[in-house]
């Protein structure tokens, strides 16, 4: 890896500690991009980023400071159809937010793993998940683009605006496809840009630790996955997140044989 790629991984590692510190340490919202990433269904259910965009309903049982964490940019459970007895990994977990909520959904006999690099946010997480009464969760230590999990280790793999924030997409989508089971499925909220943007015209938009300056466009998403060995990708745009680029559900299957 690059010197440059190191340094953007730092910056985004970075940003990710000061907003866990900023719930545990002040009791405030988690802040992703500076402004306007960070709104939480305390403050602003509109919000075009943070836990307003979930029901009030299904974050009501949970540890103020998850919610308080969120910074994704959309629901991957309202996508990724999870069902009781699954294995569900959420990719850059953060303060566990959609580990907690998977983990509800799965039920006593699924498991829920969160992955992070961030220790701040792991450390949220953990006490996240003791406040809730979680036990079919573990978060975990890690890098997106080299999963620490065995292959064929879960059903199905989420994530909340994080791909974007990559060093190494196509490292993350060969990740992902190897740690699914045959027939498994990804169910994915991401920024993605629309094709005609160039990466110059996404970099004037909004920074890369704001989730927009890395993000893909819907054909490099499309074309990554298919690389990777998905069937059946899909990118849906939600809502804008800045001129052209937009908050999108990405979904995708791994083929029950993949001889």
């Amino acid at each position: 890896m690059s010197t440059v790629d190191e340094g953007l991984r730092d910056q985004v590692r970075d940003r990710y500690a000061r907003a866990a510190l900023t719930v545990t340490e002040v009791g405030a919202a988690a802040d992703c991009c500076g402004g306007g990433c960070g709104a939480t269904v305390l403050d602003d259910a509109g919000a075009p980023f943070g836990a307003g965009l979930y029901e009030p309903g299904q974050t009501s049982e949970l540890p103020e400071e998850a919610v308080l964490a969120s910074l994704g940019c959309g629901n991957p459970l309202a996508v990724a159809e999870l069902r009781e007895g699954e294995r569900v990994l959420d990719l850059g977990s953060g303060g566990g937010i959609d580990v907690l909520l998977s983990a509800k959904r799965v039920g006593a006999t699924g498991f829920a793993y969160g992955l992070d690099m961030t220790d701040e946010m792991l450390e949220l997480a953990r006490v996240n998940a003791v406040k809730a009464g979680a036990r079919n969760v573990e978060f975990v230590k890690g890098h997106i683009e080299d999963i620490p999990l065995p292959d064929a280790a879960v059903d199905v793999v989420i994530s909340n605006c994080v791909i974007n924030l990559s060093v190494d997409k196509p490292a993350v989508l060969a990740q992902m496809f190897r740690v699914l089971t045959p027939g498994g499925r990804i169910g994915i909220s991401d920024v993605v840009a629309e094709d005609h943007l160039s990466a110059a015209d996404r970099a004037e938009r909004g920074s890369y630790v704001g989730c927009i300056a890395g993000a893909l466009s819907r054909s490099e998403y499309l074309d990554g996955l298919a690389a990777a060995g998905f069937a059946a990708p899909d990118v849906t745009f939600t809502h804008e997140a800045a001129p052209g680029m937009h908050a999108a559900i990405i979904r995708a299957t791994k083929p029950v044989s993949t001889d």
